[in-house]
């Protein structure tokens, strides 16, 4: 009988032994596979960074009854300006794995992670490949001449894509006042990137909307990627932490309203845009202001 138990209890704990050594090696196979993973978009690091695992922090649920206020705003950010660099450089992958923000967009939509909009019906999703045709992708055929007797052969001429042409964001966000907070708050809905590139044939610069993109549905991979931070490379945030802290410039562009959502630039025009948008923009730090007595 105490042979039995003896022989029972050496089982079960070679067992555990074996056991433990397999969760071992599992966690150690998932290490390496992170890490390998991480070696994919970055040429080296000397410590592990936290961004590439990062998630996105939901919204806090927002109730109907707790909105007594709201405006939907259309905000443009030229990616040209100073202060909004670190979303349109670098327009090729660096060594330490950072990329543009409209190359994050891309890339996600290449691999059917994040769906994009038709520009104009939101109602209609859009290809990758009509995207890439949007910004300058053409595959066309030529006749070349291979001899001097005259003889042609057709040639097929490929042109890529030109992300790094996008160079104009367009903001959709809603301006609300929470009474259960006692403030005024704001929420990005979506985003649509605007390809402005000299056109041979009109011998101008055109602007063409390329897609919309919902804002949250893209916040996960927008978080697990970091931007530049001037002077102190340990110290940078993500794309994510970028748009929810507001380290944007930009200027107004529309507000609702009842002529069809109707732009500034659609009845204003020069610098009487400008004017239009800074009166939407204190309407809007006037409504905050006057809910307060002082």
């Amino acid at each position: 009988m105490y042979k039995k138990l003896i022989i029972g209890t050496i089982a079960i704990s070679i067992s555990c032994i074996i056991n433990a050594q397999n969760v071992q090696n599992a966690v150690r196979t998932d290490a390496m596979n992170v890490q390998n993973a991480e070696n994919e978009h970055s040429f080296g690091d000397i410590y592990q960074k936290s961004i590439p695992d990062a998630k996105k922090i939901d919204f806090p649920y927002l109730r109907e009854s707790d909105v007594v206020w709201s405006k939907r705003v259309y905000r443009l950010i030229d990616l040209r300006e100073k202060i909004n660099q670190p979303l349109y450089f670098p327009t090729q992958t660096t060594l330490d794995g950072r990329k543009n923000f409209i190359n994050i967009l891309l890339e996600e939509i290449k691999a059917d992670r994040l769906t994009a909009y038709d520009p104009l019906n939101t109602n209609l999703s859009t290809t990758y490949t009509d995207i890439e045709s949007k910004m300058g992708a053409i595959a066309r055929t030529e006749s070349i001449t291979i001899n001097a007797a005259g003889a042609t052969r057709d040639t097929l001429i490929k042109q890529d894509a030109k992300p790094e042409e996008v160079k104009q964001l367009l903001v959709y966000e809603e301006w609300y006042f929470d009474k259960k907070l006692g403030k005024l708050d704001v929420r990005i809905i979506a985003i649509q990137p605007f390809y402005m590139a000299f056109d041979e044939q009109a011998g101008r610069v055109l602007k063409k909307p390329l897609f919309w993109i919902k804002y949250d549905e893209a916040r996960d991979a927008l978080a697990k990627h970091e931007i530049f931070t001037t002077n102190n490379d340990a110290q940078r945030i993500s794309f994510d932490d970028l748009f929810m802290q507001r380290r944007f410039g930009s200027v107004i562009a529309g507000e609702s309203n009842v002529y069809n959502d109707r732009m500034i630039a659609d009845y204003q025009l020069g610098k009487y845009t400008l004017f239009e948008s800074e009166r939407i923009k204190t309407e809007l730090f006037n409504f905050e202001h006057d809910l307060w007595e002082y």
